[in-house]
This record gives structure tokens, C-alpha cells and sequence, in this order.
């Protein structure tokens, strides 16, 4: 009987659970992360900012790219220039459970990733995250940091209780 060499047998034993995947109809669905890996990046993030301020090109640019990470397990970005009305909100794009944390794909307006000021227009942005499952984060005020230039930074103005949530009216729109 002929000597099958050990690597063959190595290379054929890895090779099966493939060849039974590959023919089994039941394939392996992504699923979205546990809520509390999401809180738990929301609030890591506050510090550094879940919105950043940019000079650029003339413009005041305010970034919202740390929210859109977490857009699959929130159901709306409340926020507000310059006032703590949270009467504005943030598009949130949609979510892909086979990338539950990429950016959402390119748009000609940029409109998931940031809005664009007049220089200086923005003193505060004040948010508040709504989770999936209607509860609301905490409510955050930044501001621009010092010297903020072309790079992007925030720094805390103050931090409150979550307030008790009402749902959007329908005229609640994002800039």
C-alpha cells in the first residue's frame, strides 16, 4: 500500500470542514454586536469628542464620523448649534451587519459625515444619542478647542442627565 505523505494528510483533513461548508446551505449570519459594546464606545468616546470641530477651506466643519460608527445600534443623533434645544438631527446611514462599524459609503454631500459653517458660526454643539431601544444617552455639550486650525478636536462644555425622551415631530429635520 502506498505511503501517503503527512502534509497531504494535513492539507486534506483542513481542507474538509471548507468542502462541508461550501456545500451547506445554511450559511452563518452576521450579527450586530451586544448593545453594552456600543455604550461602552459611546462612552469612551466622549472625551475626545463624539462630534469634532475642523477649520477648513473657509469652513467650519463639525464631524459626526465617532457617532456614525455606532449608527447600527442608534436610532437618532439629536443636537443643536449653539443652544441646548436639541431640535436638529443627524442622518444616520444605513447599517451592514457584515460591517457594523465602517463609515457609511461616500455621498456627493458628505451628509452622514459632517456639516459645514461659517467660520466661527459655531460656538457649543450640544448631543444626545437615542439607543434602538428608545433610551438617550447623556446630553453633551462641546466646543472647539483652542487653536483648533485644520485638525479636528472638541472639548467638553458641560455634561447633563438625560432628559425624558419625546419622539420627533415630523417637521424635526437635519441641516
Amino acid at each position: 500500500m502506498p505511503r501517503i505523505a503527512p502534509t497531504l494528510l494535513l492539507i486534506a483533513a483542513m481542507a474538509l470542514p471548507a468542502l462541508a461548508q461550501e456545500n451547506d446551505e445554511d450559511e452563518y449570519k452576521p450579527e450586530l454586536p451586544d448593545m453594552t459594546l456600543y455604550k461602552a464606545m459611546l462612552d469612551a468616546n466622549r472625551q475626545p469628542g463624539w462630534v469634532q470641530f475642523r477649520n477648513f477651506a473657509d469652513r467650519q466643519l463639525i464631524y459626526f464620523t465617532a457617532l456614525q460608527t455606532m449608527r447600527c445600534r442608534l436610532s437618532e443623533v439629536r443636537y443643536s448649534v449653539n443652544s441646548d434645544a436639541l431640535d436638529l438631527r443627524f442622518p444616520l446611514g444605513d447599517c451592514d451587519p457584515q460591517q457594523p462599524y465602517n463609515l457609511p459609503a461616500d455621498d456627493p454631500d458628505n451628509k452622514y459625515i459632517y456639516n459645514s459653517y461659517a467660520p466661527g458660526e459655531v460656538k457649543t454643539i450640544t448631543i444626545q444619542v437615542v439607543w434602538e431601544d428608545g433610551s438617550g444617552s447623556e446630553i453633551v455639550t462641546y466646543r472647539p478647542c483652542d487653536n483648533v486650525g485644520e485638525s479636528t478636536c472638541a472639548r467638553i462644555k458641560k455634561i447633563a442627565k438625560p432628559k425624558k425622551l419625546i419622539a420627533p415631530t415630523p417637521e424635526a429635520q437635519s441641516r
